[in-house]
């Protein structure tokens, strides 16, 4: 299947961006498997209908990303990165379900405060509007490369110690445990997909232009008590679902 050839005028998308995403796209389906390389700069600006520069630019974003890589006198080759397989079920934990796919993977405390709880945490969380939530920020890391950015929400009368407990044990799942919740479940995943904002371009060493998969999670305690709430946005080329039936 050859690259998706049309690009849109006057979206504000920038070109390079939809070029990108389109090359992305091709090389995780596997469309250039024989070769090992993208087609030419040439090749690409006809099939695409713009300058050299402009498929340039989206090839650039794709090297920042790890996804291509420029060889001299051969033109722009594939890299060759497996991506994790992340499970979502019954009971996701991230460095669990990393497992043996990386010789290290852990997570770390980018921030951690108490605020009132927006109407949609409320909401999720089953609590009272404006009730006192612990909002934790972290990051998944594996070998060293972050792999997803995470915001977590728990209610405040039952979890008043989160951050403390995280910056000791450095995992949600011990720090329930310290706080007495030895077991907790899944209850919802929601997945979609969007271009990378600025905090993950940052955090999660993107180019401009990057996609991330973005998860909606609430987990509840054995008795369907929601106890976490949270929103990770996951490096797409780095990771994919896989979506366990328990």
């Amino acid at each position: 299947m050859a690259v998706q050839k049309q690009v849109q005028r006057q979206t504000g998308v920038a070109l390079w961006r939809q070029i990108a995403d389109r090359i992305r796209a091709s090389i995780n389906n596997g469309d250039f498997d024989a070769a090992g390389m993208v087609p030419p700069e040439t090749v690409l600006a006809l099939q695409f209908g713009v300058n050299r520069h402009t498929v340039r630019s989206a090839l650039a974003a794709l090297a920042q990303e790890g996804v291509v890589r420029a060889v001299q006198g051969r033109g722009t080759m594939i890299e060759r990165r497996e991506k994790l397989n992340f499970p979502i079920s019954k009971r996701t934990r991230f460095s669990q379900g990393i497992g043996n796919q990386a010789r290290e993977a852990r997570s770390r405390l980018l921030g951690v405060a108490e605020e009132t709880a927006s109407a949609d945490v409320a909401g999720r969380l089953k609590i009272a509007p404006e009730a006192a939530v612990v909002r934790l920020e972290t990051i998944g890391i594996a070998d060293q490369r972050p792999i997803s950015r995470a915001t977590s929400w728990f209610p405040a009368d039952r979890f008043a110690g989160m951050g403390d407990a995280y910056r000791k044990t450095g995992s949600i799942t011990r720090s329930f445990s310290e706080m007495g919740l030895s077991d907790y479940i899944r209850a919802i995943t929601e997945i979609t997909a969007m271009h990378a904002e600025t905090a993950d371009i940052a955090e999660l060493e993107l180019s401009p232009g990057a996609i991330v998969l973005v998860t909606r999670a609430l987990n509840t305690d054995l008795d369907g008590i929601p106890v976490q709430y949270s929103t990770t946005r996951f490096a797409a080329d780095r990771v994919q679902f896989t979506v366990e039936n328990e």
